[in-house]
């Protein structure tokens, strides 16, 4: 999605430890009419797959997965990492490593909204080492659900987490893919896509 490249390239702040920031505009202020456009590139690129449910953790994910569940016409769940007072113990459970935060979190989702009827588009911002990716493909494994893809706004292609995924036969649409950054010039390369 070149419209997505020009956007980081413009407000994209690159930092050390191969670190992209672009919270201006996806992970902290969040432009919505941005993320309806990248709701209907989703739409386009999956519009072949029996997409009933969209799934995603919280909380970067959140903004972008419910923006796509309205061009799909379909409900959203996200993945908790905490339990709250209010959510039984009927749930299924992983426990995913964040990159970004380096620590393991204990992620949930109730049993009652996710089922071996549900056809999954798993939605994230970004993708790495596919760690986040892992664990919500295990969620929708423990369900019985079936992932029709995965849905992602930047993948970062030199930490191989998205080629990994696609090794292990899973459809993995990235919006944009960076194959090399450099923190001391800001400079970003991006894949080629059709």
């Amino acid at each position: 999605m070149k419209l997505l490249e020009e956007r980081i390239r413009q407000e994209g702040i690159v930092k050390s430890g191969s670190v992209l920031k672009v919270d201006s505009f996806i992970n902290h202020q969040m432009d919505v009419l941005f993320f309806d456009k990248m709701g209907a590139e989703f739409k386009r690129l999956y519009a072949d797959a029996p997409i009933n449910k969209i799934l995603t953790i919280e909380a970067s994910g959140i903004g972008i997965a419910i923006i796509a569940g309205l061009h799909f016409g379909v409900p959203v769940v996200f993945a908790k990492k905490s339990r709250s007072s209010n959510i039984s113990d009927d749930v299924y459970h992983t426990v995913i490593h964040s990159y970004t935060h380096n620590n393991d979190n204990n992620v949930i989702v109730s049993r009652e909204y996710l089922s071996p009827e549900d056809h999954l588009l798993i939605i994230d911002d970004f993708l790495a080492n596919g760690c986040a990716m892992e664990g919500l493909i295990d969620l929708a494994h423990q369900a019985g659900a079936t992932v029709e893809g995965l849905g992602i706004a930047v993948e970062k292609g030199f930490q191989k987490g998205g080629d990994k995924l696609r090794q292990e036969g899973y459809r993995v649409e990235s919006l944009a893919i960076i194959e090399s950054m450099d923190a001391a010039t800001g400079e970003i390369v991006f894949r080629e896509q059709d």
